[in-house]
């Protein structure tokens, strides 16, 4: 969320720098509202100062003698009046809460103006795309092939939107996991951390997910306040919820593997071919908890490490900066990473790496004590995919395939697979 005081204080400039998103901040409807919690607020504290006044008088009448009968009345009636200036005070209060909660984080000047990702601004290319010598399939095409993707299973077994992958496909797809964990962890300094794949609705709404994304979370039956993560962002974001971490103990960078379930609620007709958009989604997530000074330091650090993935494996990739209609609620910056797919012809999201600045850490009461003013105060948080495993899956399939349709295994893989150095039919 928002900073209280800048929305207070600077509404205007609040409101101009979400319409740059599309979003319509109502700027005169919230200072309507912030001047009745003003009212209310003095009004209350007004009331109170005066019962205890009047109460405290009730017991000097009392040792003196005196009829008191007229102070408890005067007494019951400012409780009365307390009381039901408290409930306006509690309903002003929730309006502002519902409203603050659902705006979306302010943006870095450095993004782009722009409605869509036609517009997103592109920082550099990296690698040479492939020459192929003949027509490239896609990764459907690849898989089906070869006997080791098969969305007809998955069909039966849960729908649409859902994939099955056998032999060494389904090695690849663990191996790639691992390569990602072990790169991270023992080169880039990560912490390996494992986490819940169920989260509750506090821990959605620290991250930002709730209440506005709901449609595209999946929900456990029953009563349970649980949902299944879309993301790993969500649990390990919030394992610093609630806390006051020492200056000495930041930053932490924590890296995280884990499946991720999305509704993809809006997205029908799109990506339906294939395992671009699915309900089920391997990533190795990527998370910095900060020092707000150091958060635009550790942007570049944190979308370098996932690009890394990408020069290690032989991918070429594009990195763009996301314009203002195209960046999440949460982000003030992001990254992303696009793969280039042959069967496509087409760069390919495979990374989004964001800077939520305090946005999470003030839903989540995420705080750092700093040393030189001796008082806690908000975090910054990031997170991005390094990278998503089933994307990239999908652009080895592409890149590295044979005109016999075989998959040659990049080099950096090899040993974790056994020295097994192509993939072809069983």
């Amino acid at each position: 969320m928002l900073d209280p005081k800048i929305l207070r204080n600077e509404t205007d400039a609040v409101a101009a720098n979400l319409a740059r998103r599309g979003f319509v901040f109502d700027a005169d409807a919230y200072g309507a509202l912030e001047q009745q919690r003003k009212k209310l607020q003095t009004e209350v504290e007004q009331l109170r100062n005066e019962r205890n006044t009047r109460s405290k008088s009730i017991g000097k009448a009392k040792a003196a003698g005196e009829n008191i009968a007229p102070l408890l009345a005067e007494v019951e009636q400012l409780g009365t009046s307390l009381e039901e200036s408290e409930q306006q005070l509690d309903g002003i209060r929730a309006d502002l809460d519902a409203i603050e909660m659902g705006l979306p984080n302010l943006l870095d000047d450095s993004v782009p103006d722009g409605q869509d990702e036609s517009d997103n601004v592109e920082v550099r290319r990296v690698g040479e795309i492939p020459e192929i010598d003949f027509t490239p399939k896609d990764h459907v095409d690849l898989g089906e092939a070869l006997g080791m993707l098969d969305f007809e299973a998955a069909a039966k077994i849960s729908g649409a939107r859902f994939s099955v992958l056998r032999s060494d496909l389904a090695r690849l797809h663990r191996t790639l996991t691992q390569y990602m964990l072990d790169l991270h962890v023992t080169e880039f300094g990560y912490e390996e951390v494992y986490v819940p794949y169920l989260v509750n609705t506090q821990a959605l709404t620290g991250t930002g997910q709730l209440p506005k994304f709901g449609d595209d979370l999946f929900g456990v039956a029953g009563d349970h306040d649980l949902y299944l993560i879309p993301t790993a962002e969500v649990p390990v974001t919030n394992l610093v919820r609630e806390t006051i971490l020492d200056a000495d103990s930041l930053p932490r960078k924590l890296v995280c593997h884990t499946p991720s379930f999305r509704a993809e609620a809006g997205s029908y007709g799109k990506d339906t071919r294939g395992m671009i958009r699915q309900h089920q989604f391997e990533k190795v997530e990527l998370v910095h908890i900060v020092r707000p000074d150091d958060s635009y330091e550790a942007l570049d650090e944190l979308t370098a490490n996932a690009e890394e993935v990408l020069k290690r494996l032989g991918l070429a990739y594009r990195t763009v900066i996301l314009c203002s209609g195209d960046i999440a609620a949460s982000a003030a910056k992001t990254y992303d990473i696009e793969v280039w797919l042959p069967g496509q012809q087409r760069y390919r999201e495979i990374s989004s790496c964001s800077n939520c600045e305090s946005f999470q850490a003030r839903r989540m009461q995420a705080r750092w004590r700093n040393p030189e003013t001796g008082k806690p105060e908000y975090l910054h948080t990031l997170n991005g995919s390094g990278l998503a495993t089933g994307r990239t899956l999908i652009a080895i399939m592409e890149n590295y395939q044979t005109e016999s349709g075989a998959i040659r295994v990049p080099e950096a893989l090899i040993s974790y697979m056994g020295g097994t150095d192509i993939i072809e039919p069983s």
